[in-house]
């Protein structure tokens, strides 16, 4: 017992001078001024780990209870250039760290992660890319995604209706585009199933958000398949990076005197977000967010769409059709229009352990309303959803990553039955993607840094319009090294993927030059090559649908006693399959990767350090391009052998109309590789950091109609879309102490649309401009803020696409609380 007793004293005696070495570190971040900084972040790594603080309203920061050891300490705001001191050595005692200084940021001293997955400045990055900022994000009037990156250059945006946005970079968007990557915090988003981007999954809370991330290019050679004309990444704010609470409400309303609901009155808007980040101590924080959105229908347009020659073949004409109505009735010539409902939750937890961070987060979003295709409007039904778990390690470059999402929806189409049950055709999907993503970056000596990295993925699949489609695997590696110096920085690297509806791997090398002739100017020379490997609907699309065709016009060769089996409009069945499946008895050829070839040179500089400037040139070549396509009337037509179901006449008056050339087609769409398109463009862009609160822009983007390139299978000029030639953009935001807000005006030129239904349906959309603002004022201490926020201030009547909805002023009230 006496031994027992010794060896505890012995123990208290030592624990002594060993918690009396924990000490602490304090200090205050001012401005070129000398005024105080709030609400800057701090972070702290070193022997005890990582730790983090936001300055207070007095610009002051602690950490306590630190082991004692040697660290770092970094401080950014945004608006700001990030500032380190290293070398911080903590003992026994406090440490005060002198007055830290933060001067005001140029644009490309921005830190970005998405260009190679690891951080770099933007002036650095091997890609062109752009930045929407939090301070952005806090003014912004913005009431969608849409809205909010429509004045990146370069970015092609469509609304259809209340839910349905479309984004893609350097070529024509279309409906359920499906070129652009979406991540959020590095975890896609992208529906592999078609390959959509469900764009009302994303956070409703835009607080939440630290910054979205733009590569405005090809960047398969880091993110693999589907990142074919772009990534958008939205990074989302640490539980420690914004903790208190916060609590946001907003309501409005939106204008619809036009088309369809002309002389009906106002439409409602309505949302509601929360967020609590809490960090309870220096190894566990958390964050759990929620939100809500509604909108009621936008107008529908009306009347005849018009017919016009056709701009890519003078000798042919497109349009004529008219639009659907917007009320219940027979299914094909009518439907109603509808809004949406968008509930979302979110739950993060982070755990600091040895110096490193695990994520664990999980979630669900929920949505409601319609969305376009090429088939015509699907309504996708309250319940539908998209859920997700997250598990993700980081430690300075190292990051090992495991996501699930699980996505179910059902959608019936509006316009198109299905033959076999006589409803309308339903689109009902349950799809459950596994991902296991594991990358690091090493320093190799002092000029030479490579990062390597991959992924495993597993795709199920459950689709009603696909039965027979094949789960599917899917796996691929990169590697890049960067050769540094000090005027010269040279990335090289590329990825291979394996996909298992694909019979070889795919490469996408990536090869770019980084000149610095002088301090904070860069000119970029870059070649770039990516791909999108088939969807799963490409490969086993298996439906049928009713075409309603006008058989009056064989009346006077028919007897007279068959004539009126003629005179009304004759419901005939079509399949519409993908590439496994054979049309008729012939068997198609196998889809291939559609490829994009990029060549790029840019600049970007920063003058008198607040002005930042850029230019880029691009050709983009788009080869082996999958598209629904309709097929010739004679390669699976309807026969005397086989006549389409319920056939008013005699069986052999098919043989009669073909012997005059005349065919109903039984199998009418597929999907095919279509042949080479070249793209060309220039972007212009111009930043102004006014001072620490004010900001503006301005840029300008030309794209050159798509070229079809030589090919013994050219591209078909009936495929072929014309995205807007011109687009320009230009505005200021405002975040300050006492007063927020923000204003911007977006251009874009006409457009010809191509990818709905059939010709009488396609046609050009008008040029409009927009105009879109907010104003706010911050209460009790920045506690409470008020903000209204207006867009399509002019009430203008905009269609975005030659079958969307008329999109006309909306304004929304927002009141928001923050919480310590």
């Amino acid at each position: 017992m006496i031994r027992l007793l010794a060896i505890l004293g012995l123990a208290l005696v030592l624990a002594v001078p060993a918690s009396a070495q924990t000490g602490g570190l304090s200090g205050t971040v001012v401005d070129e001024s000398g005024g105080v900084v709030p609400g800057a972040s701090v972070q702290l790594t070193g022997a005890g780990g990582r730790a983090f603080a936001v300055t207070g309203s007095d610009g002051s920061y602690s950490f306590n209870n630190l082991a004692s050891g040697t660290y770092q300490l970094t401080v950014s705001l945004p608006g700001f250039s990030q500032v380190t001191r290293g070398d911080l050595v903590v003992g026994g005692s406090n440490v005060v760290v002198p007055a830290i200084t933060l001067t005001l940021g140029r644009l490309g001293e921005t830190v970005v992660v998405t260009a190679s997955k690891v951080e770099s400045t933007l002036i650095d990055a091997p890609s062109t890319m752009s930045v929407v900022t939090s301070d952005v994000l806090s003014s912004t009037p913005a009431q969608n995604y849409g809205d909010l990156l429509r004045s990146v250059p370069g970015v092609n945006v469509i609304q259809l209706s209340a839910r349905d946005v479309n984004i893609t970079n350097r070529q024509a968007t279309s409906t359920l585009s499906n070129s652009q990557l979406v991540l959020l915090d590095g975890r896609s988003l992208y529906l592999d199933f078609f390959g959509l981007v469900l764009w009302d999954f994303l956070p409703n809370n835009l607080a939440d958000i630290k910054q979205i991330e733009v590569i405005r290019g090809p960047a398969s050679a880091v993110w693999g398949a589907n990142a074919l004309t772009g990534v958008v990444n939205i990074l989302t704010k640490s539980p420690r990076e914004a903790p208190g609470a916060s609590v946001t409400f907003n309501g409005g309303f939106l204008n619809r005197d036009a088309g369809s609901t002309a002389g009906m009155g106002a439409g409602g808007l309505f949302g509601a977000n929360a967020t609590v980040a809490q960090a309870p101590n220096a190894r566990w924080s958390y964050r759990v967010s929620a939100g809500y959105f509604n909108s009621d229908a936008f107008p529908r347009p009306t009347g005849q769409i018009p017919l016009i020659t056709d701009p890519r073949n003078p000798a042919t004409t497109v349009g004529g059709a008219f639009y659907p109505a917007d009320r219940t009735g027979p299914i094909g010539t009518a439907y109603q229009n509808r809004g949406t409902s968008q509930p979302k939750f979110d739950l993060r937890v982070d755990q600091e352990i040895n110096g490193g961070t695990i994520t664990y987060e999980g979630g669900v979003a929920g949505t409601q309303g319609l969305i376009y295709t090429g088939l015509g409007p699907f309504d996708i039904q309250r319940g539908s959803y998209m859920g997700f778990t997250k598990v993700n390690y980081s430690k300075a470059a190292l990051r090992v990553n495991f996501f699930s999402n699980f996505v179910n929806a059902e959608a019936p189409n509006l316009l198109l039955l299905d033959p076999a049950t006589g409803k309308p055709l339903q689109l009902n999907f349950s799809t459950e993607t596994y991902d296991f993503e594991a990358g690091d970056s090493l320093p190799v000596g002092r000029r030479q840094v490579l990062s390597f990295g991959g992924n495993v993925r597993r795709n199920n699949f459950d689709l009603t319009v696909a039965p027979a489609a094949k789960n599917r695997n899917e796996v691929g590696a990169y590697l890049q090294d960067e050769l540094l110096s000090d005027r010269v920085r040279f990335t090289i690297g590329a990825r291979v993927d394996k996909f298992g509806n694909l019979s070889d791997p795919v490469f996408s090398p990536r090869l770019a030059a980084i000149f610095k002739p002088v301090a904070n100017h860069s000119i970029r020379v870059s070649f770039n090559k990516a791909f999108r490997s088939p969807s799963v609907i490409n490969n086993y699309l298996d439906t049928s649908i009713i075409v309603v065709r006008d058989l009056s016009g064989l009346a006077p060769l028919l007897p007279p006693a068959l004539q009126p089996a003629v005179a009304t409009p004759f419901p005939l069945v079509v399949r519409a399959v993908g590439s496994t499946l054979p049309i008729g008895s012939t068997a198609q050829n196998p889809l291939t990767e559609e490829s994009l070839t990029a060549y790029e040179v840019a600049y970007t500089g920063t003058f008198n350090e607040r002005t930042t400037a850029g230019v880029a040139f691009y050709v983009n070549d788009l080869n082996n391009s999958i598209n629904f396509s309709q097929l010739p009337v004679t390669l699976d037509p309807y026969t005397a052998v086989n006549p389409p179901p319920r056939w008013p006449l005699p069986a052999s008056i098919l043989t009669v109309l073909a012997q005059r050339g005349i065919f109903l087609p039984r199998t009418a769409f597929t999907y095919l590789n279509l042949g080479p398109l070249r793209q060309k463009g220039v972007e212009l862009s111009l930043d102004e950091r006014i001072s620490k609160t004010l900001t503006a822009f301005g840029n300008y983007s030309w794209q050159g109609k798509p070229s079809v390139l030589e090919d013994p299978h050219p591209y078909p000029f009936e495929e072929l879309a014309l995205p807007p030639t011109n687009r320009f953009n230009t505005g200021f935001n405002l975040d300050g102490p006492r007063f927020l807000g923000s204003a911007s005006v977006n251009y874009s030129d006409k457009a010809f649309w191509s990818d709905v239904l059939t010709s009488p349906y396609h046609g050009f959309t008008d040029a409009y401009t927009m105009v879109n603002g907010s104003f706010g004022m911050k209460w009790a201490q920045g506690r409470v803020t008020t903000l209204v926020k207006a867009t399509n201030i002019f009430n203008k009547d905009i269609q975005q696409h030659i079958f969307g909805d008329i999109i006309k002023r909306s304004v929304m009230f927002e009141v928001r609380f923050k919480l310590q």
